[in-house]
């Protein structure tokens, strides 16, 4: 699938949203990209994942990791496509940890995966925590990247849908001060001020 083909899932889905949003990161947008309104629907999930297999096809991957929640289906579905182990990260005491009996060798080739990826603070995490088990990231992937070239990963980074879309400091939003639309925070992490 082409860029405008991925784009049309998310609107058609409803899942490409328009008002006053406060993003995990602390910004602000006039945009949401709600991934887990098309990955609610197995089959546009799995698609989705093996296009985005395609591009790993030539990288030497042993298992697919992705944070709590945002990168959990899309973590089980690249490990799918992969035919590899697939494992989540989740916050203890607001840290990225293995839960649930999960584990990483040391040397295991590792893909960290993502739904969307804004500034990439969650990705970066996964990463460290990676790294923290011995543990060597070969690449990084998501479906949506809209970080505008802010997310930058010394691993090889893919994404299906590049898109941008503006986001402000909450003293530089003109969304604040126009006051049309209240500030809604859709995201799955709550933000630690």
């Amino acid at each position: 699938m082409n860029e405008q083909e991925i784009l049309k899932i998310f609107k058609d889905e409803k899942a490409y949203l328009t008002g006053h949003f406060l993003l995990s990161s602390g910004l602000h947008s006039p945009n949401y990209m709600q991934c887990a309104l098309v990955l609610q629907k197995p089959w546009v999930a799995e698609k989705l994942c093996k296009d985005l297999a395609k591009k790993l096809l030539k990288t030497k991957i042993d298992v697919v990791i992705g944070p709590a929640l945002g990168g959990m289906i899309v973590s089980y579905e690249m490990g799918r496509a992969l035919k590899v182990r697939s494992i989540f990260a989740e916050r203890v005491d607001n840290v990225f940890a293995l839960r649930r009996g999960f584990s990483l060798k040391k040397n295991e080739k590792v893909l960290v995966t993502e739904d969307v990826i804004t500034t990439g603070k969650s990705t970066y995490e996964v990463i460290d925590l990676v790294e923290r088990h011995g543990a060597k990231v070969v690449a990084v992937a998501s479906i949506v990247n809209r970080s505008d070239g802010a997310a930058i990963f010394s691993q090889d980074f893919h994404s299906l849908l590049n898109i941008n879309i503006k986001s402000y400091r909450p003293e530089d939003c003109p969304l604040c001060r126009e006051k049309k639309n209240p500030l809604v925070k859709p995201g799955s992490r709550a933000l630690h001020v």
